[in-house]
């Protein structure tokens, strides 16, 4: 919901990082050239300097721009904002040193130069960012540049917009009023709640509303009129955030058909280009793993054959995109037996072991399984059992990120949830096993792999691929 206050707000953190970096590049020529006496890689004049910095100061500021760097869901957040800094600089850098490789001219008159920008750049742009920031945030508290919000609406979406949007001086918005049910008002805002949408609209002169939210349409179309025709009467912005939790699920696009506004609700974000570059990175990432990881592969073989007598590989049926049938392929870490067919409920009670047997399928899982080996125990406490999976995204029926693949038998808990589960490949790792693995319910696992379905983005895959590697060495929750 941009508002004049955001659109402005972004203007200048455009405007100032334009300044910091032009001030960046001009300090590190002076630095390197003009104090630093030692020879130079190419004599470059300043005036060429300046011009060349000019350009590749638009490119850094469209490169920030395609990152989100001046939209409100980014800068509002600290630490994201700061990656996609770190980023946005280094990717900058790269394409000059790009040009100067393939044009064989050089833009810096030094490498150091480089090295200056580069750090120097993200230093100061963390910190102009971080006085902008708390300058906003002053005047938010004193009231200036705030808007004064009357939230109309029915559903939970009304209160938790309401309690969001609560901190003025972090969001820039004042709720002032709420009508609707008592249960959407949140207790500890002071603010007046009307119960009518009619008694509200009379007093937004009085109570100085400048915008006005609606979470719910009424079943009165003349009534859903009147809120609107109120809006534009007094001059005042009007913005419609639907209350029912699908329209936040996957990707929204608004476009106009037949002359009508036409919302398309997808079930994930994970199409288009995205889920191109999702495959591309996949294969390409698996490729450098298999290579890398050959050896440890043949020493666990080798040691599968002594320790662990039978078959290296256990396949499984699983579920994965479109509930499509794929061989989960792990190195075996359990007995070789004859029931291993058998769903393993069941092989718990030929095993005399109810309790067992009552355990999965409370929990889907047990946490001492007899059937496994000892080695194959430090196969699974390592995590190295899952490692023949990335042949699996080699062959293209894994992601290395994603839901972890159901059995058949799963699927029948929740058609519904597996249904949008598979709306996307299943991974390697995913969400679950980085919050908790063997720690979390069967039901909190479900509901952490349909967040990821539903919010997936490419930084959100490479944070997981992140703390995968820290949960297995710190083997966190693995059992």
């Amino acid at each position: 919901m941009p508002s004049k206050n955001t659109k402005l707000y972004s203007l200048i953190l455009l405007l100032a990082d334009i300044f910091v970096l032009m001030a960046v590049f001009t300090l590190a020529y002076i630095v390197r050239v003009q104090i630093d006496n030692r020879p130079l890689v190419a004599n470059i004049y300043a005036v060429d300097f300046l011009i060349s910095s000019i350009i590749i100061v638009a490119a850094w500021v469209a490169i920030f721009a395609s990152f989100g760097l001046y939209s409100a869901s980014t800068y509002n957040r600290r630490l994201v904002e700061w990656s996609k800094l770190a980023l946005g600089s280094f990717i900058g850098i790269l394409l000059v040193i790009g040009w100067e490789y393939i044009t064989e001219e050089h833009i810096f008159p030094a490498r150091l130069v480089m090295v200056y920008v580069l750090f120097g750049s993200f230093a100061v742009l963390i910190l102009e960012r971080e006085i902008l920031r708390i300058a906003r945030g002053l005047l938010f508290r004193f009231g200036r540049g705030i808007r004064r919000v009357l939230i109309i609406g029915n559903s939970d979406a009304t209160r938790d917009i309401a309690f969001n949007m609560s901190d003025t001086k972090r969001s820039g918005y004042k709720i002032v009023a709420i009508a609707g049910p008592a249960k959407v008002v949140p207790k500890s805002l002071d603010l007046h709640h009307f119960g009518s949408v009619e008694s509200a609209l009379k007093e937004i002169k009085k109570l100085r509303v400048s915008t006005i939210i609606q979470t719910d349409l009424y079943d009165s179309e003349k009534r859903n009129q009147k809120i609107l025709n109120a809006a534009q009467i007094n001059h005042i912005s009007y913005s419609f955030i639907p209350g029912e939790p699908e329209f936040y699920a996957g990707k929204n696009t608004v476009d106009v058909f037949l002359g009508y506004p036409m919302i398309t609700v997808s079930e994930t974000p994970l199409v288009g280009w995205g889920a191109i570059a999702k495959g591309v990175f996949d294969r390409f990432a698996a490729l450098i793993l298999v290579v890398l990881l050959s050896p440890v592969f043949l020493v666990i073989i080798v040691l599968q054959k002594i320790l662990n007598p039978g078959p290296i590989f256990y396949t499984h049926k699983r579920l994965s995109r479109f509930s499509q049938p794929i061989g989960l392929v792990k190195f075996r870490s359990m007995k070789d037996r004859p029931t291993a067919h058998l769903n393993a409920a069941e092989e718990f009670r030929q095993m005399g072991r109810e309790d067992l047997a009552l355990e999965y399928e409370r929990d889907h899982k047990v946490e001492n399984d007899p059937r496994v080996t000892r080695f194959g125990q430090f196969l699974r406490d390592t995590s190295l059992d899952e490692l023949p999976q990335i042949f699996s995204v080699l062959k293209g029926d894994l992601s290395l990120v994603g839901p972890r693949p159901i059995m058949p038998s799963e699927a029948k808990f929740s058609p519904v949830k597996t249904a949008l589960l598979h709306s996307v490949k299943s991974g390697v790792t995913g969400l679950w096993q980085v919050s908790g693995r063997n720690e979390l319910s069967f039901e909190e696992r479900i509901e952490l792999e349909l967040y990821y379905a539903r919010n997936w983005t490419f930084w959100l895959d490479i944070k997981i691929l992140l703390k995968t590697v820290t949960v297995v060495f710190k083997r966190t929750g693995a059992k």
